[in-house]
């Protein structure tokens, strides 16, 4: 059987960023070369980064971007790489008027393959995603071709993305076609055991497709998004050749033996769903037989605490290197919400970069403030502490506050006083809200709320439990001093804004919450539904209309870090104004 030495480069892209994605590609194309690669591939929309939402629309971009994918073939060979195919995700237009009334020029989700200098082939995404972070059907228009590049007399078919994730389309087209390979380049966002769903999901791909199948994915950030990798490629049979790690910028490369193309004949036609076989011979000679060397082999797979973990350091990282931040700032007020924060920034940003400010009021304990100060050592970030009695006392004798409004005054300096130091010496602020806390309101807007990102926004209370213990043994597990203190993951949680204040004043106890919270928000069950799997009504009733009010107060929270199904923001999206009621 023919050979073929194929390299599968997961990096991370800018969105916007052209010029530097462009030298990311070259550079890995140049160590993928160097390596004997017969084929490389970088991941879906790799020049432009992904998602570039409404920058799609503007033509200027649209045309940068081409622009950019031509310039980008024309240095590869000038660098004497022009004869390696080299497969790269971008944003195109159509060229013709196409279906859904969109004209000629609507933007194209598109993929390229570059070879001698020029741009070979061009294809579109076929399906278009429409559900969750994804809104490709407001963007662009679908792609009506069945993609294929014979190289070193190997038939490989091409598809994007989503052309694996929904039934039909590229994969059954491409058994009908008689590809040896299907190779599928991917930006598919992280969420929690998404890895395991995606392994069955190529597998089953490649049963259809009736080929080795190589599943390419991103690494990275971008905004509340994070881009875990993972890639893998399959036999025909679903057998796994190779998997990548997690998290992790690189190159896979793997010698593959597979089917050669009728040298006779190249496939044409419409094959299944309509698709037209658009196919190019780059080098109809197989390659003379060498003996393999690279077998592939499967990366460690993380566990799920550390998987999520990771991913909540990954998003962070990327949302302030890529934005231009260099440090950041938490109120640190002993407890395991912002404690855990801490700790994802030191591992994000690294210890001297941390700035932490404990802000004690009149009611906050004495444990709190050591709690903070034993965090802060632990951890080596830079610690202050400034009370905030003397401005909440001007503030009480002017105005003669009183209960809530008493309780989210204090809150409410503490921002005041975050946001002025942010000012003042130029680190971001970082929200330490969770998931749990922003289902049900329980924040203050121009509070707690206030800062540049949210890296737990998306994280239940007990997980955030959950993850504290866990990142506390990894540390333990090193040798290392393990960075929370253990009272502030076992004492009972507390904003400490009034004598004595505990969560459960305010909220049901977590463990039960967090259940609810997952049933309404996550999966979009109403409140019968809830009640029938065993919970009590009048809780169910008061815990859905806590998270119906508050729908106000999560529009103006930070972005952060995406690791559920349904996250607040682009997944979840209901109106503000709302008089459907659940709870009624």
């Amino acid at each position: 059987m023919p050979q073929l030495r194929l390299a599968l480069n997961q990096i991370d892209s800018t969105v916007g960023d052209l010029a530097g994605n462009t030298e990311s590609i070259l550079h890995w194309t140049r160590h993928s070369a160097e390596q004997g690669a017969h084929l490389v591939a970088f991941p879906e929309m790799a020049l432009t980064g992904y998602p570039v939402e409404d920058l799609a629309l503007r033509s200027s971009f649209v045309e940068a971007s081409r622009s950019a994918l031509r310039s980008l073939a024309e240095r590869l060979d000038a660098e004497g790489l022009g004869e390696v195919p080299v497969v790269v995700g971008y944003l195109d237009r159509s060229e013709r008027a196409r279906r859904y009334g969109q004209p000629a020029g609507s933007p194209q989700n598109a993929g390229a393959v570059l070879h001698r200098g020029t741009v070979a082939l061009t294809y579109a995404k076929h399906h278009l995603p429409n559900y969750g972070v994804f809104d490709e059907f407001r963007y662009f228009v679908p792609g009506d071709t069945l993609p294929m590049v014979r190289v070193h007399g190997i038939d490989v078919a091409l598809a994007i993305c989503e052309d694996l994730w929904q039934d039909g389309g590229r994969v059954p087209a491409a058994c009908t076609a008689g590809a040896g390979l299907l190779l599928s380049i991917n930006a598919s966002p992280y969420e929690r055991e998404k890895d395991d769903t995606r392994l069955d999901l190529v597998r089953k791909r490649a049963q259809e497709a009736g080929c080795t199948t190589a599943y390419l994915a991103m690494i990275g950030g971008q905004d509340e998004l994070v881009f875990d990798g993972d890639s893998i490629v399959v036999d025909r049979d679903g057998k796994v050749i190779a998997r990548a790690p997690q998290f992790a910028e690189g190159c896979v490369l793997l010698d593959l033996d597979l089917p050669a193309a009728d040298p006779g004949s190249v496939p044409e036609g419409v094959v299944d769903d309509g698709l037209r076989i658009e196919h190019v011979t780059l080098s109809a000679d197989p390659l003379p037989a060498y003996e393999p060397e690279l077998a592939g082999g499967e990366a460690e797979r993380l566990g799920d605490d550390e998987e999520i973990y990771t991913a909540l350091v990954v998003g962070l990282r990327a949302y302030a290197a890529k934005n231009g931040f260099r440090s950041v700032l938490i109120g640190l007020s002993g407890g395991i919400d912002s404690a855990l924060v801490a700790a994802i920034a030191c591992d994000a940003v690294g210890a001297q970069n941390v700035y932490g400010v404990a802000m004690p009021s009149r009611y906050s304990s004495e444990h709190s403030i050591a709690d903070a100060t034993e965090l802060a050592r632990r951890t080596g970030l830079n610690f202050r502490t400034v009370p905030i009695a003397p401005m909440f006392d001007a503030y009480m004798g002017a105005l003669g506050l009183t209960g809530l409004a008493e309780e989210n005054l204090q809150s409410r300096l503490r921002g005041t006083m975050l946001m002025a130091i942010s000012n003042q010496e130029g680190h971001i602020v970082l929200a330490p809200g969770n998931k749990s806390e922003l289902a049900c309101g329980y924040s203050t807007l121009y509070g707690d709320s206030v800062g540049a990102y949210g890296p737990i926004k998306d994280v239940y209370k007990t997980s955030i439990f959950r993850l504290a213990k866990w990142r506390n043994r990894a540390a333990e597990e090193r040798g290392q001093t393990p960075p929370i203190p253990e009272n502030s993951i076992t004492k009972p949680p507390s904003a400490e804004l009034r004598p004595g204040q505990v969560d459960t004043d305010s909220l049901p106890d977590y463990d039960v919450l967090d259940r609810i919270l997952e049933l309404y928000v996550d999966r979009d069950q109403g409140r019968a539904e809830i009640v029938a799997a065993g919970y009590d009504d009048a809780l169910v009733t008061r815990i859905l209309r806590l998270v119906d009010t508050a729908e106000y107060k999560r529009r103006q929270y930070p972005p952060g870090t995406k690791i559920s199904a349904k996250g607040f923001g682009k997944d979840r999206r209901l109106p503000i104004t709302n008089r459907w009621r659940e709870h009624v």
